[in-house]
């Protein structure tokens, strides 16, 4: 029997492919960056077919590098950037548009009003989610008013719509499978938390037509089978997850209460909630609630805070600015600054999530004087990202005891000393990086190797995981607290400006 395991990990600005032995270590991995436009301010898009090849290209190269053959390859399994909304035609599957991606905001005066409305509360109990414009459902509505006789075709049932696990799902095994998992399903604003069932009055709500919407299933079971043609064999695809979700799973946060923080473009904390959704503490402490993951009938929720501009806020260091040629050096430039220097980087070049929800407010960079250097801003660049984080889990742990249980991460920025140390400072908990630092794959690995029965529960996948680094607090609570508290300043005053 095959053993290896190719996941699919389509992320915001790249795509890669990593092939995973049974012990669940990378053998091989292919990368490729993807492409963003960005036609209007506060639009974000990607080329579906773009993402499609990105996924193929990557996928061929992980496999040649391997050493293994196509009919080596025992299951696929996908992660994905989640909530980015993509509309084909069923008959061609020709894409109607660029997908609009998850941070895209042209539809946040329409989710202000709907936010204002009698049916807000409804939103919140059924889905779990806030209203905001980063979830697919208004980005859906828009496509279907902007594109020619969009919402008739729909309704007539010639298109389809998917997140990007769909659309891949879709590509891979010729149109012959139309079905979206239950994490991303989660994250439309379409599906029914506790059922999760596409939900009749949030369809009515967005004017959806249920025609073009994918079959849900669990995260890990059949999926069909590649196209023969795209990789030389049929090879079957057995793990669909949102890509924090397939982290969580990959952080092997079993138990209720555990929480991983994966740092990409954005950072997104997730706490294991158990069997129940966390509705009442997202509510009052402006998170969300959404699937963790399914593994066949067994659900697991959790509490989510997402944070918009971790990794993109080093990436526009260097587009931007051009004070970094790379993000690696910036654990260096940091400590070049001796000292926090009173200087507060607030990126919310796409306003801010979890928990403040500031949709309008504006990146800033605060408390520079003449003394001011590109390393300051290098420093408070990084040590946005670790507060951020802090506000999430902050109110995650609301009204209850502060915990010192270790935040694991992965992601790119975990392998950033100096911000992981940073992290581990204010918020006063250790924190340990995975092993295996690509977790988001590892999670697609594992969901597709336990539909394939490769391993059989989660206390073998638990074994498997290790941390290769942990971080443990070194600065004082009277630093701590004067610090969170000149970063919440300036979040106040970043909210403030119109």
């Amino acid at each position: 029997m095959a053993e290896h395991i190719l996941a699919i990990d389509q992320g915001t600005t790249s795509t890669r492919a990593i092939i995973f032995d049974s012990s669940a270590i990378p053998v091989a991995s292919a990368q490729t960056e993807l492409k963003q436009y960005f036609p209007q301010r506060g639009w974000v898009e990607h080329d579906p077919n773009e993402i499609v090849d990105s996924a193929i290209g990557v996928s061929e190269q992980a496999i040649t590098r391997s050493g293994l053959a196509p009919n080596d390859i025992a299951a696929i399994g996908i992660a994905n950037q989640r909530e980015t909304t993509i509309v084909w035609e069923r008959a061609t599957g020709r894409p109607l548009a660029n997908g609009i991606v998850w941070q895209d905001r042209r539809t946040a005066d329409k989710c202000a009003d709907i936010a204002q409305s009698i049916r807000a509360r409804d939103i919140r109990q059924t889905t779990g989610l806030v209203i905001d414009a980063y979830f697919s459902a208004t980005k859906l509505s828009w496509l279907l008013d902007a594109v020619p006789n969009g919402r008739k075709r729909a309704e007539s049932g010639e298109l389809c719509f998917g997140t990007v696990d769909s659309w891949l799902l879709w590509r891979l095994t010729d149109g012959d499978v139309h079905a979206i998992d239950s994490t991303n399903a989660s994250r439309t604003m379409l599906l029914n938390i506790h059922d999760l069932q596409w939900d009749s009055e949030m369809m009515e709500l967005f004017d959806i037509p249920l025609g073009m919407l994918p079959e849900v299933k669990s995260s890990s079971g059949d999926f069909g089978v590649t196209d023969k043609q795209i990789f030389g064999s049929e090879i079957p695809i057995t793990a669909m997850a949102g890509d924090q979700h397939a982290a969580l799973y990959g952080q092997a946060c079993f138990k209720n209460g555990q929480i991983k923080c994966t740092y990409g473009t954005g950072a997104f904390v997730l706490a294991n909630s158990g069997t129940i959704p966390p509705l009442e503490l997202s509510e009052r402490e402006g998170l969300l609630a959404t699937l963790g993951f399914q593994v066949g009938s067994k659900r697991n929720y959790a509490v989510e805070g997402s944070v918009f501009s971790t990794g993109a806020t080093i990436q526009w260091l260097r587009d931007g600015l051009g004070i970094i040629s790379n993000a690696a050096e910036t654990s260096e430039m940091a400590s070049l600054a001796e000292s926090h220097h009173g200087v507060y980087f607030v990126p919310a070049f796409v306003g801010l999530g979890a928990p403040h929800w500031a949709p309008h407010a504006t990146a800033s960079i605060t408390g520079m004087t003449r003394s001011t250097t590109k390393y300051d801003v290098v420093r408070a660049a990084l040590e946005s990202t670790a507060y951020q984080v802090a506000d999430v889990i902050t109110a995650m742990e609301s009204g209850r005891k502060r915990s010192h249980e270790p935040l694991r991460a992965d992601g790119g920025q975990s392998a950033n000393s100096f911000a992981m140390q940073f992290q581990s400072d204010i918020l006063d908990r250790p924190v340990e990086v995975a092993n295996v630092v690509e977790t988001t794959a590892r999670g697609a690995a594992l969901l597709a190797g336990r539909g394939i029965g490769l391993w059989r529960s989660e206390k073998e996948i638990n074994s498997l995981w290790q941390a290769s680094h942990c971080y443990e607090p070194l600065i004082s609570e009277s630093e701590r607290t004067n610090l969170r508290s000149g970063w919440l300043a300036a979040v106040e005053r970043s909210s403030s400006i119109i």
